[in-house]
């Protein structure tokens, strides 16, 4: 059988858009329809006719699909794709730091549960972080931001204020150390530095660029530059060497692997289209608070 076939033939017949993450494995990375960072891979689905969405990436992100489009069918390949940090908080937890804080407004990174979306006011991006805070809150407002202490350290330095921080992070980038940065730089002196803002801060400082996914995606390709040492997740390589075939990559190290993300494989993808696995189902009110705060990052021009 020739999978990548059988997957086209069946994304035609059940009328289905493939999203896929920038950290999917290579050849998942190859059937995509779009290719891209999580909340930018929903509103484009949220565009098109589809009928059925399938999700090749974390749970949390195929929650944010059907919050985005909660009329169409929502598939994750495999259910237990998780995300480590999206798990390290809860509504519980928030509610109870709410309780402590009650005058705060809350902003949550987009890569948390439906449910801790739920219970913000103002969802924000890797690439967004900074415009939000600055467009959404005022000088003196307390702001409660989860779950990733690295993502709201590098936000309230860019913009000169301070958050009650959730404890959070993601364990793929916290293995990301300085002195791989320094190893990196001996071995490939020319290159430049490009980090993900969910690395700790003296990963960021030892970085030239600071950039999501899809921002690292966009500098590569207009920076004279012609070699990169990337500290994020290994497998966004498999792209940038595809859009960029005249430049060099190089990972940070051997360890920037998430192995959720792996979790997903074409046999997944084909029988997920094939027998309806697994779909994502969210109660209503959830959709309709955990909407509010999408919408009102969104808002945000």
């Amino acid at each position: 059988m020739d999978i990548v076939k059988e997957i086209q033939k069946l994304k035609k017949e059940r009328n289905a858009v493939i999203l896929v993450h920038n950290y999917q494995r290579p050849e998942v990375q190859d059937i995509a329809d779009f290719l891209g960072d999580s909340l930018g891979l929903s509103i484009e689905a949220s565009k098109t006719k589809a009928d059925v969405i399938v999700f090749c990436g974390v749970y949390f992100m195929a929650e944010t699909a059907k919050i985005i489009s909660p009329n169409k069918t929502v598939l994750i390949p495999d259910k237990d794709a998780g995300c480590p940090m999206a798990d390290m908080v809860t509504a519980k937890d928030l509610r109870e730091l709410k309780a402590k804080h009650p005058k705060a407004k809350v902003m949550c990174y987009v890569n948390t549960s439906a449910e801790v979306k739920a219970e913000c006011d103002i969802c924000c991006t890797s690439a967004n972080s900074v415009k939000v805070t600055q467009a959404a809150f005022k000088k003196d407002e307390e702001v409660i931001f989860v779950p990733d202490k690295y993502l709201a350290d590098y936000t309230a330095r860019q913009t000169g204020r301070e958050f009650i921080v959730w404890p959070g992070y993601c364990p793929t980038h916290a293995k990301i150390l300085p002195e791989d940065i320094d190893r990196a730089k001996k071995e490939h002196p020319q290159a430049l530095v490009l980090a993900h803002p969910e690395c700790s801060r003296p990963v960021l400082e030892k970085s030239d660029a600071v950039l999501s996914t899809e921002g690292l995606c966009r500098f590569v390709k207009t920076n004279k530059a012609k070699e990169f040492i990337v500290c994020t997740e290994h497998d966004i390589m498999h792209r940038l060497k595809k859009e960029n075939p005249d430049k060099q990559f190089y990972p940070v190290s051997d360890l920037t692997v998430c192995p959720n993300m792996k979790k997903i494989t074409l046999e997944k993808v084909f029988a997920s289209l094939k027998e309806n696995k697994f779909e994502v189902t969210l109660p209503a009110e959830i959709i309709e608070r955990a909407s509010r705060s999408i919408k009102a990052m969104l808002a945000i021009k």
